[in-house]
């Protein structure tokens, strides 16, 4: 990282029970050439990667739906987001992450991922990006139920939706996870499913 316009790095580790967060003081030159002195908390949660599964021949979409302690705090009545899979990176490359990610979550095997871009998600805040991705799935590709991991406290529920429903949910309120917005609404502006 080389910016000639913030000097006197500081990083102070708040937390890092979950995660880390993390307090960094720094000077940034401002458009007039002086220099002020900043501080921000940053969220460091590793990078992610995300994938649409689809189908051509059935129009389907495979979602996920489980339980997310922060909507519930900030006023989602129960919890509960439907969103495309996903997770984190940990020590693997993004398409090893999200090939294992999708076996865990959905129970298919899949093995034509096609990386279609890379996005911050909250970059006021939180460190970061995320790789996304597609697929194509067939009913042959399912090697288990999915659900997640026992040890990693997860209970996903798998859905499979007709595409359109899928896609009419984010009008609805339905659907409210941004990186599932985005990657259905990849779909429908390229003509995923056609």
């Amino acid at each position: 990282m080389a910016n000639d316009k913030v000097k006197d790095l500081k990083t102070e580790i708040l937390s890092n029970n979950w995660y880390t967060l993390k307090k960094v003081t720094f000077d940034l030159q401002q458009a007039d050439g002086s220099w002020k002195n900043m501080s921000r908390e940053a969220y460091d949660r590793g990078n992610g990667a995300v994938i649409l599964l689809y189908n051509k021949a059935s129009q389907n979409v495979i979602l996920t739906r489980q339980f997310r302690l922060p909507t519930y705090i900030n006023g989602n009545p129960d919890g509960y987001l439907i969103e495309c899979c996903a997770g984190l990176l940990d020590e693997n490359n993004p398409e090893d992450c999200i090939r294992k990610e999708t076996e865990e979550e959905t129970g298919y095997k899949v093995t034509d991922v096609k990386k279609i871009f890379e996005a911050y998600m909250s970059p006021g805040s939180v460190t970061e990006i995320l790789y996304f991705f597609v697929a194509e799935y067939a009913k042959d590709m399912k090697i288990s139920d999915g659900g997640g991991l026992p040890e990693e406290t997860e209970h996903i529920e798998v859905l499979e939706l007709p595409f359109t429903e899928a896609y009419d949910m984010i009008g609805t309120g339905e659907i409210k996870d941004a990186k599932t917005i985005m990657l259905l609404q990849y779909a429908q502006l390229n003509n995923l499913l056609s």
